[in-house]
């Protein structure tokens, strides 16, 4: 699948349609007066967002879009017909922008809608120029002229909580552990090429959006590796989770500690706002360390970076429920002090 979060296109309305100039001729009417009928209007250029898409790769195998114009008027104040409006289909969370970089819309909802090129107005036949001092008037308005811009279009996508973390942090087997993702996993750097989407049920009637964002690496939001490419669709998350796998390796820079610092401080470059969001630290992959190690990798994050970090094992689904329930809390929505039971088709 091929996942396409940035396109540019242009956009034409229709012209309107010309007025027309004609006359009555009827028998016994040897003078009959003014009877052109006005010009149709041009049609719209319109990007409505649906849920029934989830990326702009449709959008890439044309880039000029152009609404139908107006037809011209008829004899007999007959009008023309208006144009068709041109309606392009986009996902929810696509924004809109201008050449200049000016956010336009942003379609944050179903079935949201813009604008973005108006139909030109259809011209008035010759009938609305009559007046007692010229009772036959010889002139029509041409057609409103069509609209042209040229649109960015940038998809972001629409997430509660954001995975973050390095290649093999362990997000993708942990996504498709607590919802009905199917991401691809493997043992190497860069499985996950696009977001993936999954809706995580935490009780029989709620459940929030989580995406799992592919691999960041040390220097992502200067444009190395994937994470430049992607770093936009955390933006609307509004809760981060930071993936952390607790596997030591011979060199420093790969120390457990050490990587939760590099992926902090590309997240704050990238956007200051985005740094500070709520977040909880896991560290992934604990069924393949020794406890020992363990709390030695906690104690250097509480003393270091002052968290303490949650325990995870997709595999053995450890700490799974846990992760689950403090995530929701974040989220703003209260359990009750009798946890409800948790949907037994998603954890059994």
């Amino acid at each position: 699948m091929r996942f396409i979060d940035e396109v540019e296109i242009t956009c034409v309305s229709g012209k309107g349609g010309a007025g027309a100039v004609a006359f009555r001729r009827e028998p016994h009417v040897p003078h009959g007066g003014p009877a052109g009928g006005d010009g149709g209007r041009g049609g719209d250029v319109v990007i409505r967002a649906t849920l029934r898409k989830n990326t702009l790769d449709h959008l890439r195998g044309n880039r000029v879009y152009r609404a139908e114009p107006g037809q011209k008027g008829q004899p007999k104040n007959m009008h023309g017909r208006g144009g068709e409006d041109f309606v392009i289909m986009v996902p929810v969370g696509t924004i809109i922008r201008d050449s200049s970089g000016l956010v336009l819309s942003d379609l944050s909802t179903d079935d949201s809608f813009a604008v973005v090129c108006r139909g030109g107005i259809g011209g008035r036949g010759n009938s609305r120029f009559a007046t007692p001092g010229n009772r036959t008037p010889r002139n029509a308005d041409p057609g409103g002229a069509e609209v042209e811009k040229d649109l960015y279009l940038e998809l972001k996508l629409l997430a509660d909580v954001g995975l973050l973390g390095f290649p093999n942090a362990g997000k993708s087997t942990f996504i498709s552990t607590v919802s009905g993702a199917r991401p691809r996993v493997a043992d190497y750097p860069f499985t996950t090429l696009v977001p993936n989407l999954g809706v995580v049920t935490v009780e029989n009637e709620e459940s929030f959006v989580i995406a799992d964002i592919p691999g960041l690496v040390e220097g992502a939001s200067d444009g190395i590796g994937l994470g430049h490419q992607f770093l936009r669709h955390v933006e609307r998350c509004r809760v981060l989770l930071h993936l952390v796998s607790s596997t030591t390796f011979d060199e420093p820079t790969e120390d457990p500690v050490d990587r939760y610092k590099v992926l902090c401080r590309e997240l704050e470059v990238f956007s200051p706002e985005l740094g500070s969001r709520p977040q909880i630290v896991v560290l992934s992959k604990t069924d393949a360390c020794d406890p020992a190690e363990l709390d030695k990798i906690s104690e250097r994050f509480v003393s270091e970076v002052g968290v303490t970090p949650m325990r995870l094992s997709s595999s053995t689904r450890q700490g799974v429920k846990q992760l689950v329930y403090e995530t929701w809390r974040l989220l703003g929505d209260s359990l009750a002090d009798d946890s409800p039971a948790i949907e037994s088709s998603v954890w059994d």
